[in-house]
């Protein structure tokens, strides 16, 4: 794994932890538009023809934020516990099985700035796996060679245990929920990179 490699992840685990999180704003935007490596990777939105007609705010207001709304607060349910209990339950609060994790590795969640209801988010998972992959490149760069074998070795437990087990579902749905290019584009990238990423993962641990 190089240090290009850990950095590459941190970006995309970034990029969609934020995407997932809460509405966005004209200043994330702007950092998907000013990277055209970033952009390339929203293609439907990188082409779509309303983002020369209206500005950013009218974007906002009127596409993003209701679709937004519709995806992550109104018709689809974006945690883990709903997918995995029987009973489709949000498991919220201290027994939530991702949270014990969460304490022991020190990752404070503020659940009402997120505005979400459970640790157990779409939006808070990634950024999980954010925190992970940040610190795996503290390690990498402090040449820790236990500390970053431990970080891959829980990450990969993370992506097998937790993400893998329900966010390819959701994401399926919310592609095709989605009703302007930014989230349809998202949820693909978001679909396509898990996957791929435990994948690599997989094979460092082999």
């Amino acid at each position: 794994m190089t240090k290009q490699e850990i950095e590459n992840r941190i970006t995309i685990y970034g990029l969609i932890s934020r995407l997932m999180m809460i509405e966005v704003d004209c200043e994330f935007l702007n950092q998907i538009e000013s990277n055209q490596a970033i952009l390339e990777l929203f293609p439907n939105y990188k082409n779509w023809e309303k983002k020369k007609k209206f500005k950013c705010g009218e974007l906002i207001a009127n596409q993003y934020n209701v679709d937004f709304t519709n995806l992550f607060l109104m018709h689809l349910v974006p945690y883990e516990s709903f997918y995995t209990r029987e009973d489709q339950m949000i498991q919220s609060g201290g027994d939530n099985p991702v949270a014990t994790l969460y304490n022991a590795l020190d990752f404070k969640v503020e659940l009402d700035k997120a505005r979400v209801v459970s640790p157990d988010h779409i939006g808070i998972e990634l950024e999980f796996m954010y925190m992970l992959c940040n610190a795996l490149l503290k390690a990498y760069e402090a040449d820790d060679t236990d500390a970053a074998k431990e970080l891959i070795t829980i990450q990969h437990g993370f992506l097998k245990d937790h993400i893998l087990k329900w966010m390819p579902m959701f994401l399926i749905a919310m592609k095709n929920e989605s009703r302007t290019p930014l989230y349809h584009d998202g949820a693909d990238l978001a679909l396509e990179f898990i996957l791929s990423d435990f994948e690599y993962l997989s094979n460092i641990i082999d």
